[in-house]
């Protein structure tokens, strides 16, 4: 393969803001190379983050019915698509992993402040703002958005036969104190959680002790 193109020094390429911007679009597709735990569908290969990301936008544009107070859509799709940018420099930290969440916050602040600092300055406050406003869940629009980060991994455990929770011996009192949140945020889940995680205890998949 031949070598890159080195940006910043190809003739015409352009200074200021607009290169800053260029160069962290193309930041962002390293989310491309960083693997869940989760699989897809099937349970064919990992999900990646890229992925994960796009797919939650498109549970808040599906299920924004049945958030319990109204949201701004456009605010929670951006603030989905930008969660989990800091998985670039931090990676992903699985759920279930205590020794890896003890580090998180610190690893992930370090990942916002280098990866939304390569914006211009305006641009870098507005998207800092929605990862800090994710992370925070003290508005609506965080809460549901939440609850959807927390929603699709365990429908995606459930079509791909519980191989993700089976190869880390997670357990379903874990699962559920993982996802409470979800059904206590948005209500209309709460059920579905349930029934997801019964049925995965009744196929052994989850040791319910």
């Amino acid at each position: 393969m031949e070598s890159p193109i080195d940006l910043g020094l190809t003739p015409g390429w352009p200074e200021g803001r607009l290169a800053d911007q260029l160069r962290f679009l193309i930041e962002l597709d390293r989310l491309k190379q960083v693997l869940r735990r989760n699989r897809v569908d099937g349970g064919s290969r990992r999900e990646n983050t890229a992925e994960h990301s796009w797919h939650l936008a498109m549970f808040a544009l599906v299920l924004a019915e049945h958030a319990p107070e109204p949201v701004d859509l456009k605010r929670v799709v951006a603030m989905l698509l930008v969660h989990d940018i800091v998985e670039i420099d931090a990676g992903d930290t699985y759920i279930y992993d205590e020794v890896g969440r003890a580090t998180q916050e610190q690893r992930e602040e370090r990942a916002a402040d280098r990866l939304f600092g390569l914006l211009p300055e305006d641009q870098r406050d507005m998207l800092r703002g929605l990862w800090d406003e994710f992370e925070a869940m003290a508005t609506p629009e965080s809460r549901f958005a939440k609850a959807m980060d927390r929603l699709q991994p365990l429908l995606l455990n459930s079509a791909s036969a519980g191989v993700t929770w089976r190869e880390h011996g997670v357990t379903a009192p874990r699962v559920r104190a993982a996802n409470g949140a979800a059904g206590e945020e948005v209500p209309a889940l709460a059920p579905v959680i349930e029934a997801l995680v019964a049925e995965a205890v009744r196929r052994g998949w989850l040791p319910d002790a």
